[in-house]
């Protein structure tokens, strides 16, 4: 818990260390191994209980340390179940939003007579929302891809390059600062503005899976915007966005991720908010 990590010394401490060290222990651990692993560490401890109750005199060390195991255990299996929850999440989550965009762009136009047409007072037709696609490409991330001409990869002669699908988010909000909340209130707010991205590419068919897939900053056409480029390697191109240009908060208690996990690389950032002084 954090009053024992912090008594122990918090980061730079020695049950920091010694939880360190355990971690690295489930490291390419399938889940059968997981699971054998409990076994044994519960078994460590029974036999270390025995022995404790036999003996007046015990050196409770051992004891100490496979409980941590198993605490960090948990810890780790609870991690890696979310993780693949997630990761399914995400992909159906793709699913259904490539599905919508197909089917919105197979409908056929709705055929109206003049009649109908100088008909402009129909209540069904004037509540009928239009189709926005402005509106799903941006759910998908579509809106802010960037196209990479003339990439060539030197792989290319073994392995057929093709576009990693993803799914991106956009989260936007309004900025109560200082200023803001002078010249703005409830009822008439200020504009949105972009707050932080979350992207989500998807390698299920790496070829080399040791490869961590990477991102990179270059320039763009303004100084208010700035590329993301997404790399992992054969089969897969690499893929960019543009996005604002502004500086990340990178601390991961405000929501800062960047993570690649069962073929999902996700990376996640909010913007740095710079308070308004007078």
């Amino acid at each position: 818990d954090e009053i024992k990590f912090l008594k122990n010394g918090g980061s730079e401490g020695s049950r920091a260390a010694t939880i360190a060290d355990i971690q690295k222990l489930f490291d390419g651990q399938s889940p059968d191994d997981l699971r054998k692993m409990r076994r044994d560490v519960e078994e460590k401890l029974r036999k270390s209980a025995h022995a404790a109750a036999m003996s007046s005199v015990g050196d409770d060390s051992d004891a100490e340390y496979w409980r941590t195991v198993l605490e960090q255990l948990d810890v780790y299996s609870a991690k890696t179940e979310l993780s693949d929850l997630h990761c399914k999440m995400l992909a159906r989550q793709l699913e259904r939003l490539e599905k919508k965009k197909e089917e919105l762009k197979s409908a056929p136009p709705a055929k109206t007579t003049a009649l109908e047409e100088g008909k402009q007072t129909d209540e069904k037709e004037s509540e009928k929302p239009p189709i926005d696609f402005q509106n799903l490409d941006e759910e998908l991330g579509l809106g802010d891809e960037i196209e990479l001409a003339g990439s060539n990869y030197e792989w290319q002669d073994r392995f057929r390059p093709r576009k990693p699908r993803y799914f991106n988010r956009v989260k936007t909000g309004y900025d109560w600062n200082k200023y803001n909340q002078t010249h703005y209130d409830q009822d008439n707010p200020p504009p949105k503005t972009v707050q932080g991205y979350k992207f989500n590419i998807f390698y299920p068919d790496l070829i080399d899976k040791t490869k961590t897939p990477q991102y990179f900053l270059e320039r763009a056409d303004s100084e208010e915007f700035c590329i993301i480029r997404f790399h992992a390697g054969p089969p897969y191109e690499d893929i960019a966005f543009k996005i604002i240009n502004r500086e990340w908060n990178r601390s991961r208690k405000q929501g800062f991720r960047c993570t690649f996990e069962r073929g999902v690389l996700s990376l996640y950032f909010n913007f740095k908010t710079h308070w308004y002084r007078r």
